[in-house]
């Protein structure tokens, strides 16, 4: 039995590029089967909703850092955003820094969401201790 290899094929101006995949369902989310194709790297089995929220936590508090806006409210007025949520979503960039790792690697407790972040105490061992992780060496 021969195995599809993918290909690349020109498309107009574009480029496109095949890569024969398996998905499989794993703990409600949809993962790459990476052996089925050992030759496809799969980065991680992020949560997306809680990465991208990450991602723009941190991205807002660079730039409250970096003085483009002065207080959170200038920041969410600037976002159309209402400054209550971007507070709350700021409080994110407080977690401790291997519980974020772990998120963005999609190795993080079963059953984290949204909502149990923002209720995480700011003390990191207290974070830890929250979402059952232990306390890195």
């Amino acid at each position: 039995m021969r195995r599809d290899r993918g290909r690349i094929a020109a498309h107009g101006d574009d480029v496109v590029v095949t890569v024969p995949l398996t998905l499989k369902r794993r703990g409600g989310r949809k993962d790459v089967d990476s052996a089925s194709n050992p030759r496809v790297a799969v980065s991680t089995g992020a949560q997306l909703p809680l990465a991208l929220t990450l991602a723009r936590a941190h991205r807002w508090r660079a730039l409250l850092e970096s003085g483009r806006y002065g207080t959170i409210r200038g920041l969410s007025g600037a976002l159309r955003m209402d400054n209550s949520y971007v507070a709350r979503l700021l409080r994110l960039t407080l977690l401790a820094p291997d519980i974020t790792e772990a998120i963005l690697e999609g190795t993080e407790p079963s059953g984290l969401s949204l909502e149990k972040l923002y209720q995480m105490p700011l003390d990191w061992g207290r974070q830890r201790d929250a979402l059952g992780m232990h306390q890195p060496e």
